[in-house]
């Protein structure tokens, strides 16, 4: 099973302050943990709204929406992705999550299980992804071996 630990924006995200030094330790130690127990599958700090963009749809039409965006409760500003045997084991590490702002500060994270290709059956659209699949990790474990 795989889960996604979201941590969401903040205004000091969106405006590109980078966190401090005991957060970033925290959070390096955290990690560590995870990588440790097999578990870490990968994890990231995302650039500020300001330097994305979207692409709206509207029928066979496509629109590209600069950032900044507001609302930064309903962005992201990182992310955990964990691969655990169940929803408890996952949510034990959410637990140990540290707090994304600074510890005795108010935030939230929000945690999301990812879905396995077996969850939408057998069709041959599906298949192709399993194909996919298989080349990337081999790639993956090519770029491994390659850096070791």
């Amino acid at each position: 099973m795989r889960f996604m630990i979201i941590v969401k924006a903040t205004r000091d995200s969106e405006a590109g302050v980078m966190p401090g030094e005991s957060l970033i330790a925290a959070m390096g130690a955290y990690h560590e943990e995870l990588a440790k127990a097999g578990a870490l599958l990968d994890a990231s700090g995302l650039q500020p709204s300001a330097k994305g963009w979207r692409v709206g749809y509207s029928g066979d039409k496509r629109t590209v929406i600069d950032g900044p965006f507001a609302g930064t409760r309903e962005l992201i500003a990182g992310y955990t992705i964990i691969r655990v045997k169940s929803r408890d084991e996952a949510m034990a590490w959410a637990l140990r999550f540290p707090n994304p702002v600074g510890e005795g500060e108010d935030a939230e994270i929000e945690v999301r299980q990812l879905f396995e290709l077996e969850d939408f059956g057998n069709s041959k659209a599906v298949d192709r992804f399993r194909e996919l699949e298989i080349v990337t990790n081999q790639r993956r474990q090519s770029n491994i071996a390659n850096q070791r």
